[in-house]
């Protein structure tokens, strides 16, 4: 049987916006994750332990710090001659486009359907005959290849890659049913009231031809492709009614990590006794952009319990059941619990800080208190105090639990 060409399309145009002052900057794919990975690497790792050579990355929003991290693939050995890392950042329509390009063929997308129909062109051109699409703001490890022969096998025209999930969560997510034979009869995109709580984990392995039938199908019907907008709202559910749809299930650890509780609750996971994933596993590693630095420096005075303490870190303070990303500094005194730090923050003496999110390169001067220990276990965005990139807390200030500081801001004034 001849190998099919195959092509992952990593959709990171997202703008985040449910990460609140994280993403006010940055794209949400180059948020970092475990202290020293970006989101997007993850996708990126799994397509090269895969063994997929060519991936293309569709951009949106903040593409500037995307295409910094990025770094033409390197990490992932992605750097090629023929083939590899590909980007593809929005463009403007233009006028000389054949008129079944037009009017809508440039500009921003407005959903993941809408963003691959924009790009309908060059994708027919590479003419795949699978094509992978991925999200990039997932934590997981999967290898595409079982995907591949699951899709060709059942001679699926989309395979879901499904998770289970507390169904209190199901409704942030796409629901589908499925039967015995792995045909998907019902499928519901973000519903009130879940339909199961079996998702989907925004993985899908299309066969191309079908794919660009039915987005032109639906793009004539509707007269015009922005109202293709995400998968789930008129894409999957054709193809579940023509029976074009089959499930496969992903067994292992799985999170969407788009909202801030999700965010802070995936890097609690990464501190359990036993981590429901491994990122640092030599036979199936994350792999990221990012230059060397000293290890971390942990001073007499120090007292870490059940933490994450990444490079170029100084530590002379306490952190409890926390994350250091890297080159954060937290001075004598300094108090840390159930918290993320991200790179380069400074933590003067005697700060105090509790279920907090503390963007790079903030400063929180000393005898500040940042946060308060939620009333229950059960935490949610409210429960979470964020501070934005750059800002600077004055010394003895107080922000009170579930505040959000934007970036560059200064409470001194």
């Amino acid at each position: 049987m001849q190998r099919p060409k195959i092509l992952a399309l990593i959709l990171a145009g997202g703008a985040g916006s449910r990460l609140d002052v994280l993403t006010a900057e940055r794209a949400k794919p180059v948020m970092t994750f475990g202290g020293t990975y970006r989101l997007i690497d993850f996708a990126l790792s799994n397509c090269m332990h895969s063994r997929i050579n060519d991936v293309w990355v569709i951009e949106q929003y903040e593409l500037h710090s995307l295409n910094e991290h990025l770094a033409n693939g390197r990490p992932w050995d992605l750097d090629r001659n023929y083939g590899g890392l590909q980007v593809l950042p929005p463009f403007e329509a233009d006028d000389k486009r054949k008129p079944e390009d037009s009017p809508n063929s440039g500009g921003f997308a407005s959903g993941n359907a809408d963003a691959i129909y924009r790009h309908r062109r060059l994708i027919q051109e590479f003419a795949p005959d699978l094509l992978i699409v991925l999200s990039a703001d997932h934590i997981y490890k999967l290898d595409f290849r079982d995907v591949i022969e699951h899709h060709l096998k059942t001679e699926a025209g989309v395979t879901v890659v499904t998770t289970k999930v507390p169904l209190a969560e199901a409704s942030r997510f796409g629901n589908v049913i499925a039967g015995d034979d792995g045909i998907i009869t019902e499928f519901a995109y973000k519903p009130d009231t879940p339909l199961s709580d079996t998702v989907t984990t925004e993985v899908f392995i299309y066969t191309t031809s079908l794919l660009f039938e039915q987005l032109d199908k639906l793009s004539d019907d509707a007269n015009g492709e922005a109202s293709l907008r995400d998968f789930g709202d008129k894409l999957l559910p054709s193809l579940v009614a023509d029976k074009h749809a089959r499930e496969f299930r992903l067994e292992g650890y799985w999170r969407d990590v788009g909202t801030l509780e999700s965010y802070w609750q995936a890097h609690q996971d990464l501190l359990a006794d036993k981590p429901l994933i491994q990122l640092d596993d030599a036979e199936w590693n994350i792999c990221t952009f990012g230059a060397p630095r000293l290890p971390a420096r942990i001073h007499e005075t120090a007292r870490i319990t059940n933490s994450l303490i990444s490079q170029g870190c100084m530590v002379r303070g306490t952190v409890r059941d926390s994350i250091l990303a890297r080159g954060v500094h937290v001075e004598a005194g300094a108090f840390i619990e159930r918290s993320i730090i991200l790179d380069d923050c400074r933590i003067e003496a005697d700060a105090h800080i509790s279920h907090a999110i503390i963007d790079a390169q903030a400063r929180i001067g000393n005898r500040a208190r940042i946060g308060a220990p939620p009333a229950t276990d059960a935490i949610n965005d409210e429960d979470l105090t964020i501070i934005g990139a750059q800002a600077t807390i004055a010394p003895e200030t107080v922000v009170t639990t579930g505040s959000r500081i934007q970036p560059r801001a200064n409470t001194s004034g």
